[in-house]
């Protein structure tokens, strides 16, 4: 006799939740604006608007955790968001303003950048609950996106005009691609929370970095975004250099 407990089929649950979901499209809305100031030839104006869709992708997983409000939805929706913002609208940018000149090799740089953020995006999706949370197997796309767009901001805050022609750009942009697929960690900052107790001196310190940043936005915004860049081999090689220092301690105390 069939069981018709065991007959029933598990429905999925129903609606998804608005708050981090409508953060997640205004993110789209900015990558498909970028992608517009670019095509206009408003290369300052779409480095910022991948900037503000950075910031945005911080507070809709944040806000996400606090609220209890995460889903499976909200992660593929998000995964899809972060393509366009940070993969599609920086490589398009990175292409008009400078790759272009070089031809075929432009474009195909371009087009690695886009192809090793969405592996990024996915490889981060099958690791979720695998890789420890403080850490980020690989540069973020996001924060790969803001090297190329504060940079771009910087250039014209410094007095650059027109566009870019330098090859070191198109080694950039290959090496954050690559940095993007890497095993390399970086710190995720997740472990942070804003809501607990901390010293008054840790107070005066934010308040102190957000003043700088208002003061002069692209340069500091360009220096944190290459100094994350950056820390994650630095990291690297630290780690390096401590574990051969290490083994040739212990290969000196054998002897």
């Amino acid at each position: 006799m069939r069981n018709d407990n065991s007959a029933k089929k598990i429905r999925p649950k129903r609606g998804i939740f608005l708050l981090p979901n409508i953060l997640t499209t205004t993110n789209i809305f900015c990558g498909f604006y970028a992608l517009l100031a670019t095509m206009q030839g408003d290369f300052s104006q779409s480095g910022v608007v991948i900037v503000l869709a950075m910031i945005l992708d911080s507070l809709d997983g944040r806000i996400a955790r606090i609220t209890n409000t995460m889903s499976k939805f909200g992660a593929e929706f998000d995964s899809l968001a972060d393509l366009v913002a940070f993969g599609i609208a920086p490589a398009i940018l990175a292409y008009s303003w400078a790759l272009y000149a070089y031809g075929k090799w432009g474009w195909l740089v371009a087009f690695l950048f886009v192809v090793c953020g969405a592996l990024r995006l996915a490889r981060f999706n099958v690791q979720t609950g695998i890789i420890e949370s403080r850490v980020f197997n690989g540069l973020p796309i996001p924060a790969a996106a803001s090297v190329i767009a504060t940079g771009i901001m910087l250039y014209y805050y410094l007095g650059g005009v027109g566009k870019y022609h330098n090859l070191s750009f198109l080694l950039i942009t290959i090496a954050l691609a690559l940095l993007m697929v890497s095993n390399v960690k970086y710190y995720s900052f997740k472990d942070l929370n804003f809501f607990s107790r901390k010293p008054f001196m840790s107070f005066v310190l934010i308040v102190l970095i957000m003043t700088i940043v208002a003061a002069e936005p692209q340069i500091t915004l360009f220096i944190f975004s290459v100094g994350y860049g950056l820390s994650g081999p630095g990291w690297w090689l630290i780690k390096r250099f401590k574990t051969a220092t290490k083994e040739k301690h212990e290969v000196s105390l054998k002897i």
